[in-house]
């Protein structure tokens, strides 16, 4: 279990790694960044005025990364903790330096081309870190937003590792590979996780480092998602936002979507639609899928809703 949110880490003391980035290109890093947060409470993500604190566990330990934009487009960051030399070099990727939307034609529909043209600063990040972008997806399957997200608060509360650095909040790196597969039963009830999913992110642990062998720099999304749903409970759905996240996969298509193939189908075709014909209307963008699908949400187009909405069920106190 993790300390208590009052006493604060040795690291903490520890001095800043400082460092600069200036992309060659603007830049939005809230929209960048701030994509990967899981609610506003997110633990792990916190945005105080113009610094947006992120906490993760990387390679080399777990390190607290602060960063803002300052004059002519560039981001200043600095990090604390073990981790902190490893999430300064991968600040360019967090904030899209990886990204090439210069391969990108928006043409194809109107609504797309006038979404890319208004948000030249979208760029699609990634974290690098595959396996908590797997448990977030995972925590994710087939419930609401607010039940993924308190579930994701509490896991990473009770059983992470408190971030180093002089953190606006208490703020909280998840569990090792192996601190999630040994989260006991009731640790995962409490927390307001089905059995199926708790059984999936055991089951995930069990193979972690294996998998993150498996993803290796430059992996193409066909290869990645095989990997993946390679894990029993693991579907094409949470394949898609794991390579969303971790990796900014630009053409990763989440299949399975409570509301995507809609939204999609109503932006694009103004109808609903089905899974199938949402991969229909975004084949013209085939190999920058998810990007239209980011556009589409920049443009504020919704869908009005009509339908019932998926109402959370609190089962803790089964």
């Amino acid at each position: 279990m993790t300390m208590t949110a009052d006493a604060a880490p040795a690291s903490a003391r520890m001095p800043a790694r400082e460092s600069e980035y200036r992309p060659r290109h603007p830049v939005d890093i809230a929209r960048a960044v701030l994509f990967q947060r899981r609610g506003r409470n997110d633990p792990t993500m916190v945005a105080d005025g113009p610094v947006i604190w992120r906490a993760s566990r990387t390679p080399e330990g777990i390190a607290t990364l602060a960063m803002r934009p300052v004059g002519g487009g560039a981001v200043r960051a600095a990090a604390w903790g073990p981790g902190a030399e490893w999430a300064l070099g991968q600040l360019p990727a967090l904030c899209g330096a990886d990204d090439r939307p210069e391969r990108f034609d928006p043409g194809a529909h109107p609504l797309v081309a006038e979404a890319h043209r208004r948000n030249p600063a979208l760029r699609l990040g990634r974290t690098g870190i595959l396996f908590d972008s797997l448990v977030c997806a995972i925590i994710e399957q087939k419930v609401t937003g607010m039940q993924a997200f308190a579930a994701w608060r509490r896991l990473v509360t009770w059983f992470g590792e408190r971030a180093p650095g002089p953190t606006p909040i208490p703020m909280f790196a998840p569990p090792p590979i192996e601190g999630w597969r040994g989260i006991p039963s009731w640790g995962f009830h409490r927390a307001g996780l089905e059995p199926p999913q708790a059984r999936t992110i055991v089951e995930a642990a069990r193979v972690g480092r294996s998998l993150v062998r498996a993803v290796g720099e430059g992996s193409d999304g066909e290869a990645v998602e095989r990997v993946l749903t390679s894990v029993r409970g693991v579907g094409v759905w949470t394949a898609a936002e794991t390579r969303i996240r971790a990796l900014g996969d630009p053409d990763a298509v989440s299949v399975g979507d409570y509301h995507l193939a809609h939204e999609v189908g109503y932006a694009l075709a103004g109808r609903r639609t089905d899974d199938a014909g949402m991969l229909e209307l975004l084949s013209p963008w085939a190999g920058q899928r998810q990007r239209v699908i980011r556009l589409i949400g920049a443009s504020g187009v919704r869908e009005p809703r009509r339908g019932p909405r998926l109402h959370p069920e609190d089962h803790r106190s089964r």
